[in-house]
């Protein structure tokens, strides 16, 4: 496949991540910050259920695309940096919840892809970090709303 036409499919996996509720999926993602297996469990049990498959789903699907080889892998790892920041997000518990839902193949693909990015360990180590100064940062916003009502 040409590198004209790997790019029209990451464009069309952008523009799928453009879509109403997919992008309603990926903000509510963004606040989404599990401390243990436990939220995982509250939120398949609730509102946002769908948001969170949705988005993992997601980029377990696009990662398998790469993984297969339908879309050159340097240039979509190239083209952004969101699937490794869900996957800082869950990674730690991935084990935990394969055991708890008996699938050994969940998130597999995105794993796999990911794993193989050089450095990963420390980028999302680093992504991490940012994440708590993001939560640290709404934490203070949210205060100084309360505050101020």
């Amino acid at each position: 496949m040409s590198k004209h036409e790997d790019a029209n499919l990451i464009l069309k996996l952008y523009d799928l991540r453009r879509e109403t509720v997919m992008r309603e999926a990926r903000n509510w993602f963004f606040t989404f910050n599990p401390t243990s297996i436990n939220d995982f469990f509250e939120v398949m049990m609730g509102e946002h259920s769908g948001h969170y498959r949705m988005v993992v789903s997601y980029w377990d699907m696009a990662a398998s695309m790469v993984n297969q080889g339908a879309i050159d892998e340097e240039l979509f790892l190239a083209s952004g940096g969101e699937m490794v920041f869900i996957y800082a997000k869950i990674a730690k518990f991935i084990p935990e919840l394969r055991e708890a839902f008996g699938a050994p193949e969940l998130l597999l693909n995105m794993e796999t892809l990911v794993k193989r990015i050089p450095d990963i360990d420390e980028k999302i180590a680093q992504m991490n970090e940012r994440m708590k100064k993001f939560a640290a940062m709404r934490d203070e916003r949210a205060a100084k709303a309360q505050a101020a009502s």
